[in-house]
Order: C-alpha cells, then structure tokens, then sequence
C-alpha cells in the first residue's frame, strides 16, 4: 500500500538526465511522462518555460493559467499537477539542491531568487519582455545537456544563473506581499524554521525565542512584510502538509492527525474546517473530481 505521494527524482524523468541535472523541451518530457499530471512531488528544483500551449497548472493546490513565455518555478518538496490544452511546447529544467552547492560561495544564493522561495504566488513569471534572451539561453543549455564534462556542467550552471537573473530582473518591480519577504534576514529565518519545525512547534513565542526576537518584533515584521501575523504563516505551513497528505488517498485522516502531531482527529478536523471551509473528507473528494482522467 502506498502512503506516499508519488515522488520524482531527475535521473527517472528523461533519457537525458544525469544524476543532478536534467534540461529537455517539454513536449517530448511531457509524452514519455503523463503520469506527471496526477499531483506528485519532486525531489529537485523544477523550471519550465512555455513558449506555446494552454491550459493550467498546479502548485501547492494554487492554479495558474498556462501562457506563452511563462515561467514558473518550483523547491523541493512542492506538490505539482497539470491539465493542459492541446499541443504544449517549451523548455524543462530539473536540478539537485547540491547542484550548485559546491560552485557558489553562498550555498542559500538560489534560495534567494523570488520565485524560488517555495510561495506558489511567488512563482510563476511572465517573463515575455526577456523572451529572446530566454529561449537563446535554453537552446545553448539544450546543446551543452549531452555532454557530461565537468567543464560543460559549469557552462550549464552560468546559463541557468543567466536565466534566474534575467527572470528576476523582468519580475523586480512587482510590488506584491509574497515576493519580497526573502530580502528581510529574519523572515527568511522564520520561515526556514517553520519548515524545519512546524509538525512540532505551533506558537510564535517559541519561534521568536529560538530567532532571539520578542513575539512582538516577530509579528511586527510579518505584518510589514507579509501582510499577516506569525501565527498565520505557521497555521499555513501546517495546513499545506494537511493538503499534501490528503492526496494520499490510501491514508485515513486518522493517520495524517497523527503524522501531523494532532492530539486527536476531531481537533484536526475543526483545525481544518476553520482554515479552508471545508472538512478534510470533503477537500480529498474535491480532488478526486478535477484529478484530470
């Protein structure tokens, strides 16, 4: 039985994958994989760019609208799923979290780009003004893929850097709550911490402590740069796994209470009800109807 959600890694999604990377148009990646539109996850950083092509994509259970010359990013760990409208075409990109690790001196510097800071809001770009550059950059990526040389891996790593930049650029005047709250220090702690404790730690006083701030400062900084107290970015945290856990249709709620560290499944359930509208029950059969068939 299976209580996982399927979960990808690069070398099992393309014949030109390596072990850490993995760069393919995307009709070809889209053909030899349609299992990918059921929701799953994936071990690795995932970017594509469409150039052509409609319909719409899920992140994290928020929909987007497919478009010519979008892009949208996505971090280790996000549930994913598409339903896309005739002929598709564009660019996918996967690559390691230690990818880049041993070629920056920053090893957090790709978690610094907007759209890579695991807010669905936050990544999905339209990068149409750069879209020359763009696809210039992943012609040449598609060229240096079938070479495995340490020197071609760097060549790699400087046109992927291009594209974050180029994408970050066309993108810098968006004046939007979730894309600038990596930029203030002690709100990217925050949320590194509540990826790193949230099945356990559920009030923002022990986050503050452990970020050696009072919970006041922690909530005026929310506020300033979120547009929402603490507590709310921990409940969000929380209700998202609730929501991952639910596409694991072989689970009982029971079980996800447990795995999320609820005392008993009737306060999950009023903790969830609360947060969405909508029982745990009535959220998984949501997802059974606009699973595509």
């Amino acid at each position: 039985m299976h209580n996982e959600i399927p979960k990808f890694d690069i070398c099992s999604l393309s014949e030109y994958g390596q072990d850490d990377i993995l760069i393919s148009r995307f009709s070809p990646y889209l053909k030899q994989h349609l299992n990918l539109a059921a929701p799953h996850r994936h071990s690795f950083y995932h970017m594509v760019f469409f150039t052509e092509g409609a319909g719409r994509h899920t992140i994290d259970f928020n929909q987007f609208f497919v478009k010519p010359f979008q892009s949208y990013f996505m971090i280790p760990g996000q549930v994913h799923s598409w339903n896309f409208e005739g002929k598709v075409e564009g660019y996918v990109v996967n690559f390691s979290a230690e990818f880049f690790k041993s070629f920056l001196l920053r090893s957090d510097y790709i978690d610094s780009f907007s759209f890579f800071n695991g807010r669905p809001q936050s990544s999905v770009m339209d990068c149409s003004d750069k879209k020359e550059t763009i696809i210039s950059l992943f012609e040449n990526l598609l060229m240096l893929a079938q070479s495995g040389s340490v020197l071609e891996k760097d060549m790699i790593r400087l046109l992927l850097l291009q594209i974050f930049i180029h994408t970050e650029q066309g993108n810098y005047d968006r004046q939007e709550a979730g894309t600038s709250f990596h930029k203030n220090p002690v709100i990217k702690n925050f949320q590194a911490l509540i990826e790193r404790h949230f099945l356990k730690l559920r009030l923002p006083g022990e986050y503050a402590e452990l970020l050696n701030i009072t919970p006041n400062h922690l909530n005026a900084l929310c506020n300033e740069h979120l547009g929402m107290q603490a507590g709310k970015l921990i409940r969000e945290r929380v209700l998202l796994e609730a929501k991952r856990l639910l596409v694991n249709m072989d689970l009982s709620v029971s079980e996800i209470a447990y795995k999320l560290n609820f005392s008993d499944n009737s306060y999950f359930t009023k903790f969830f009800k609360k947060e969405v509208g909508m029982t745990p029950e009535v959220f998984r059969q949501s997802l059974r109807s606009e699973s595509p068939s």
